[in-house]
């Protein structure tokens, strides 16, 4: 039906609107599936798996580390001795849901266990208050190597200072070998008589089987506000919104050869200010991915420190120390060795 609302029958039969069924179209759209295509009913950012700003590829990644935007890492007692993080892609019509093409999925390989107790894949979402004292309702597409269960927890993270942590089991759900959508519902508890500290959250949290060689495919996550599961849609609905949601939290800038523009305080520091693509959650840290891959232009002068200054989440300054030989006042960039240009990142973090 090429009109531009879904009509829920319509879009799965084909039907075509006619004159004769025209007078029951109003009807129709009053109730028309307002929580399918809802602009923001879920809170899951990124949970088609399509953005990766950090990489395609994590080998052994560190406990509370994230891989694909949005998606962290986290282990009982102690990291396995071999796991990975990888973004797979499907085969063009293979796509777990008809119609919706996604390009990318998400995958966990557990290759070795070791001492560890748990692997859990975790997605903040900002604000404890988030969906408090309803019925929600996650779901996703998975499947694994073999039949495998995924246990869960939805956790209200209540912020430095803070209430304790409230877990709520979600059902355990049991993977095959095969792309099978699973929902459960949750019951998230009240937060009444609770203190609220800085940077709370809800936290969705999937256990993955531990065992080694154990292989699990995620797609499609979705968290609503309903007692089923509707249509999948991403958080903003758009490819550019995806992102721009994602660099809330996270951005990092690559294959860019100069960074940005700064003047020299004195000679051993340059003060910069970056305007950053999306106002992020917080005034964010700075990190670089290896010292060794930038310079100050010109001059080819090292540097080996960056310092956050100040910032509203819009624009970041920040000083960079370590060097020598600068003359205060002197204009200077930031320009990524050619060499390593593609390789190289300064780092913007927001995270929860």
């Amino acid at each position: 039906m090429a009109i531009g609302f879904p009509v829920k029958a319509d879009y799965v039969t084909g039907d075509v609107l006619t004159a004769a069924n025209m007078n029951d179209l109003s009807g129709t759209l009053n109730t028309i599936q307002s929580v399918e295509y809802a602009a923001g009913k879920n809170k899951v950012i990124n949970g088609d798996f399509n953005v990766w700003q950090r990489g395609t590829t994590f080998t052994n990644p560190a406990g509370d580390s994230y891989t694909a935007d949005r998606f962290m890492i986290d282990y009982g007692t102690a990291a396995p001795t071999s796991n990975s993080v990888t973004r797979q892609t499907f085969t063009p019509g293979t796509a777990p849901v008809a119609g919706y093409e996604g390009v990318f999925f998400f995958r966990s390989t557990l290759t070795t266990v070791g001492t560890t107790s748990r692997l859990s894949i975790h997605h903040k979402i900002e604000n404890v208050q988030t969906y408090a004292g309803q019925t929600v309702t996650l779901s996703f597409w998975a499947k694994a190597d073999s039949a495998r269960t995924l246990a869960g927890f939805i956790q209200q993270n209540f912020g430095s200072g803070g209430s304790t942590t409230v877990s709520t089991a979600i059902t355990s759900q049991s993977i095959t070998t095969a792309w099978t959508r699973f929902s459960m519902q949750v019951a998230v508890p009240s937060i009444s008589g609770k203190t609220i500290g800085t940077s709370s959250f809800l936290n969705i949290r999937l256990d993955q089987a531990v065992a080694a060689g154990s292989v699990l495919d995620l797609w499609g996550l979705q968290l609503e506000a309903s007692s089923t599961a509707s249509d999948f849609q991403t958080a903003t609905g758009t490819l550019q919104g995806e992102l721009a949601a994602c660099r809330r939290y996270y951005y990092q800038p690559t294959g860019t050869r100069y960074v940005g523009v700064g003047a020299a305080n004195n000679t051993t520091e340059v003060v910069f200010a970056i305007p950053l693509p999306s106002t992020m959650r917080t005034n964010p840290s700075v990190s670089v991915s290896s010292f060794a891959h930038f310079e100050f232009s010109p001059g080819s002068i090292a540097f080996s420190a960056v310092n956050v200054l100040d910032g509203d989440g819009s624009i970041s300054s920040f000083y960079t120390s370590g060097s020598s030989g600068l003359t205060a006042n002197q204009a200077k960039s930031i320009l990524a060795i050619s060499a390593t240009a593609s390789s190289s990142s300064f780092r913007f973090s927001a995270e929860l």
